[in-house]
């Protein structure tokens, strides 16, 4: 396993209508390390976002989808990247997340 500093545990956040309406719930979307652990996330975003504290994280492996080209030498066919999404669930208590605000 890799060794993963709190800043390179989160990539970016998830911004998609569905996310957005899970923040009134304090529930919050970003994509994470693909080797990232539970505890890492929980750890990371506690680091990262101040006054902030983590109830619970779910996470889920996304497969790549399937991709297909033309060229010259005929049909290319491939596999876009995998990714690791995270759902953190802050508590009652916690600060918000000020990178969503202003959305």
């Amino acid at each position: 396993m890799a060794d993963l500093k709190y800043y390179d545990v989160i990539l970016r956040p998830v911004v998609t209508e569905k996310s957005m309406n899970a923040m009134a719930t304090k529930k919050y979307a970003f994509y994470v390390n693909p080797d990232a652990t539970k505890n890492q996330i929980k750890e990371a975003v506690e680091k990262m976002f101040a006054g902030t504290k983590v109830a619970s994280v779910n996470t889920m492996n996304i497969d790549g989808k399937n991709r297909r080209r033309n060229t010259a030498d005929g049909i290319v066919t491939g596999k876009t990247a995998a990714k690791k999404k995270a759902i953190v669930q802050l508590t009652a208590d916690s600060a918000d997340i000020e990178l969503f605000t202003g959305l």
